[in-house]
């Protein structure tokens, strides 16, 4: 499943650069991530690099985005082509 981003997030940005799939902006009040690209990094890491740098643990999964690693390797493939992903 997709992570979510909690408003707990303090907006210091340490997520945003390690996120392999450019799914996680800036928002009106805090970041934000796109459920259709992220893939909590699988087939770039072997855990979500968002939750592990975060200070305060805002990035959660998200329960109304839930996908298995199937289908998670699968939007990494198309978000990624002609890549071989790290499995």
């Amino acid at each position: 499943m997709a992570y979510k981003i909690t408003d707990e997030c303090i907006s210091c940005g340490a997520c945003e650069n390690e996120c392999p799939n450019s799914a996680i902006s800036e928002g009106d009040s805090h970041y934000v991530i796109d459920p259709s690209r992220c893939t909590e990094c699988v087939g770039s890491y072997s855990s979500s690099r968002c939750s592990e740098v975060c200070p305060v643990d805002a990035p959660q999964p998200d329960e109304a985005h839930q996908e298995t690693k199937e289908q998670l390797l699968a939007k990494w493939k198309t978000l990624h082509p002609g890549e071989t992903p790290n499995v």
